[in-house]
């Protein structure tokens, strides 16, 4: 299937243009037009949002999950387009993009799967107690129930499962509420066929046109209306700590504020712990620079540090690691703006006190090759900005003297995504007194593995304490991200004929 980009947005079932344009910057191909998203804009995608919220919250969660499966279906039906101007736009290779297309279609449907089953309502019953001495108790029932309009702002480094209509909108379409996107401008092709999608499955099901819109571009004053529109009830969003943390406290501001679920970015430490270091350090440093320099490190689980115990294993694991990142091809990066704040942040930390270069690349354009770096624990304590995250494949091993430095290191760690313990039996002790530190800083936990792939389930978390995410107690992968956008009510002596037909049945 061919597609050619109209560039226009979509409001509620109508596809508008305005009088300025933006052009695309593609790794490949030529480059489009799109309309320029504006504040009236969001302010009618929003208004239609809330419109529809009276009729779409109601709806059956077999309506719901009819729907879900539809935008599924449709996705599916434009999947060769799709991947075809996500390679073109992102320069993502097919074979991640045909991936990340099941994955996204994958989460629609594990999302109608959920609600389907109802489990996620946590519906409750306390029968009234009318002899009950010395006060009656009354009839009370609990269910969670949809909060209103969702804004969900596209990421950069997957242009399906975490943009239009991925796990933030899956989840909160999921939940019963409608949703305003803000397309992301390094895919906006990508963006206008999965809105085509979508727009499809709303008509095949018969909903309100405004349970979805998909604004293109703009100027942060787009990004700033919808976040502080008065008729948006939450706010769902991947990307930068500096981007991220400016909507958030625009969402605090807010005469009503409202939650504002960021995830953020994290720097991923792996602990590579004595034992395993000495029984298998050079496949863990092949294994770190192949998770390290995949889809040229740009994935927000990233391990950009591992942490060592200073030895002759330790040298073995950073030679095997520089080794394996030297033999790495050149890839190109999502944006150029991406790339030029990897080239810059890798030039900075080679300027940093202590720090050594271990490895460094010649950077063509958008084209990045991976850095390494080294530096003692010591130097890294005292110097917070070695912590904070290079977005693209850059390694930083940080050596301790001893495993009391190395302990020093994980309490010192702001919050994290993930957290990874490389073990052997013989580490369990250290495991064991690491564990409770890492549980602390790091919203999901591993012993052995490489954090950068995310299963999509029920037990997920991604997330984790700022300024790894805005909301500790939130995940934006996994079905437990439908509770972002719902909210308990409880019910007291409410007639059965008038209850939500979900809790009449309890």
């Amino acid at each position: 299937m061919s597609f050619m980009p109209h560039g226009k947005h979509l409001i509620a079932g109508e596809w508008i243009g305005t009088e300025q344009v933006f052009q695309s910057e593609p790794a490949y191909g030529d480059a489009h037009p799109f309309s320029v998203g504006t504040p009236e804009l969001i302010d009618q995608a929003v208004q239609a949002a809330e419109e529809a919220f009276w009729r779409y919250s109601q709806t059956s969660r077999a309506e719901r999950a009819a729907f879900l499966n539809a935008i599924a279906d449709e996705i599916e039906n434009r999947a060769e387009a799709i991947i075809s101007i996500g390679n073109q736009e992102s320069g993502l290779p097919e074979a991640r993009l045909k991936g990340e297309c099941g994955r996204t279609t994958g989460q629609l449907r594990l999302f109608s799967s959920l609600i389907l089953a109802g489990d996620y309502l946590d519906r409750r019953h306390d029968e009234a107690l009318p002899d009950r001495q010395p006060l009656p108790r009354p009839d009370l029932r609990m269910m969670q129930r949809p909060i209103g309009p969702v804004a969900v702002f596209g990421a950069s480094n997957f242009p399906l499962a975490f943009s239009t209509a991925g796990g933030d909108t899956a989840s909160a379409l999921a939940a019963g509420c409608p949703v305003v996107v803000k397309g992301h401008g390094a895919h906006p092709g990508t963006s206008e066929i999965v809105a085509e999608a979508i727009l499809s499955a709303i008509e095949k099901c018969g909903l309100a046109k405004g349970v979805f819109s998909l604004v293109q571009g703009g100027n942060r004053a787009v990004g700033q209306a919808l976040v502080q529109h008065p008729l948006i009830k939450a706010v769902g969003f991947t990307g930068s700590l500096g981007g991220g943390r400016a909507l958030f406290d625009l969402c605090a501001q807010r005469s009503e504020p409202i939650p504002f679920f960021g995830e953020l970015g994290s720097v991923n430490p792996m602990f590579m712990l004595p034992e395993a270091i000495s029984a298998r350090g050079t496949a863990l440093g092949q294994g770190w620079a192949a998770s390290l320099s995949l889809g040229a490190g740009q994935f927000c689980t990233n391990p950009g540090i591992a942490v060592v115990v200073a030895g002759s294993e330790a040298e073995a694991f950073i030679e095997a690691a520089r080794f394996s990142l030297s033999e790495c091809g050149a890839q190109v990066m999502l944006t150029d703006g991406i790339a030029a704040a990897y080239n810059a942040g890798a030039e900075k930390m080679g300027l940093e006190k202590g720090v050594d270069n271990l490895l460094t690349s010649t950077f063509y354009s958008r084209e990045a090759k991976p850095f390494l770096f080294k530096v003692a624990a010591k130097d890294w304590l005292e110097n917070h900005s070695l912590s904070e995250e290079v977005f693209g494949p850059l390694g930083l091993v940080v050596v301790a003297n001893d495993v009391e430095e190395m302990y020093r290191v994980a309490r010192s760690l702001d919050g994290q995504l993930t957290a990874t313990i490389h073990m052997e039996d013989g580490d369990t002790a250290l495991a064991r007194r690491l564990l409770p530190v890492l549980e602390r800083k790091a919203g999901r936990v591993l012993a052995n593995g490489f954090p950068t792939g995310v299963e999509v389930c029920d037990s997920m978390v991604h997330g984790g304490p700022y300024p790894a995410s805005t909301n500790f107690g939130a995940t934006s992968v996994g079905t437990m991200a439908i509770r972002r956008f719902l909210r308990p009510v409880c019910y007291q002596d409410i007639p059965v004929e008038l209850l939500p037909q979900d809790l009449a049945e309890v």
